[in-house]
């Protein structure tokens, strides 16, 4: 279960300028214990730890894993793009993928891994 709440934290909050928002800052109560966020070992773990909970079901517009007609356009677009996309965040005409999907503290290198599973896994 630890696992599932841990897939559906809010990964971003609004902020309204001239409005206080100071209550609106997210605490990363791990990395204020000391303990640091855990890392996923490879892309498998990355995407059973993040990436799951949105294209496990194709929530926010994200291509359902097992979809390949989904995927096959954005395959199409080769690994540098799904990489900036996966790592910088991206809002196109079907819904958004948050950067790093919320997951900001993971290295690149990780984030790389989960979208090569993820190709890996829809072509």
């Amino acid at each position: 279960m630890a696992g599932v709440a841990e897939s559906i934290v809010p990964f971003a909050r609004v902020a309204v300028a001239g409005q206080d928002n100071s209550a609106l800052v997210i605490v990363d109560t791990k990395a204020s214990a000391g303990s640091g966020p855990a890392l996923p070992e490879d892309g498998n773990a990355a995407y059973e730890m993040a990436c799951k909970s949105c294209h496990g079901a194709g929530i926010a517009g994200a291509p359902k894993s097992g979809d390949r007609a989904s995927w096959a356009p954005r395959i199409a677009k080769g690994n540098d793009t799904l990489y900036k996309h996966a790592i910088e965040g991206f809002t196109g005409t079907a819904g958004m993928m948050p950067a790093k999907g919320g997951r900001t503290a993971w290295p690149d290198e990780i984030i790389r891994a989960a979208v090569d599973h993820m190709v890996e896994i829809n072509k």
